[in-house]
């Protein structure tokens, strides 16, 4: 019976060979940290400020593939939740989940399994195929972000749009972009190591 979580064909499953229980546990604890210090990155630009987090959470997925990604975003969920100040601002507790800008945090593990299965399958090797997967995984935290904060808010769809998702794009397409562009920098540096100790 395997007791690796990451599977080999992500980066950092394939640099880490073999991932053993205390290696991955020590990458989702490194991880969630991560996440909790990217929460801090706050630009106020509305009702939801742009932070760190969506690149993090993009990054991680591709990284640590498909499992352990979403794990990891589990456990920086339930960090927040039990208070501990990670999420954005400092901010902590149970509540945080419950308000209008928990659909964008509920949606952190569908979004790092998501994009982990696309690196998984070679997505995250090439620059353009990297910012699909990507830019999926993204648009999976902004329905449920969009959705949540109209149904929380009884604010329509359009106007929701207006006020808080459109003034966030900017913002995700840089960081799509950026996440997307240290992947295949990643393997390269990864294939040019290996071919020198050959």
């Amino acid at each position: 019976m395997s007791t690796s979580f990451a599977k080999p064909e992500t980066l950092i499953g394939t640099a880490l060979a073999p991932l053993d229980w205390t290696r991955s546990v020590g990458l989702v604890l490194g991880f969630s940290l991560l996440m909790a210090l990217s929460a801090q990155i706050v630009i106020p630009i509305g009702p939801v400020p742009i932070t760190g987090q969506t690149f993090v959470v993009l990054l991680t997925g591709a990284l640590l593939g498909s499992r352990l990604g979403a794990i990891t975003m589990i456990v920086y969920l339930v960090e927040g939740a039990s208070g501990l100040p990670f999420f954005y601002g400092g901010s902590g507790g149970l509540a945080h989940l419950f308000g209008p800008t928990g659909g964008y945090l509920v949606a952190f593990p569908a979004a790092a399994f998501i994009t982990g299965a696309f690196a998984e399958h070679d997505w995250d090797r090439r620059f353009p195929t990297a910012v699909a997967a990507m830019a999926i995984g993204s648009l999976v935290i902004t329905l449920s972000g969009w959705t949540w904060f109209s149904i929380v808010t009884n604010t329509s769809m359009p106007v929701v749009f207006t006020t808080t998702v459109s003034k966030l794009i900017p913002g995700d397409i840089i960081k799509i972009l950026l996440a997307a562009a240290a992947l295949p920098a990643g393997w390269a540096l990864l294939k040019r190591k290996a071919s020198q100790k050959s």
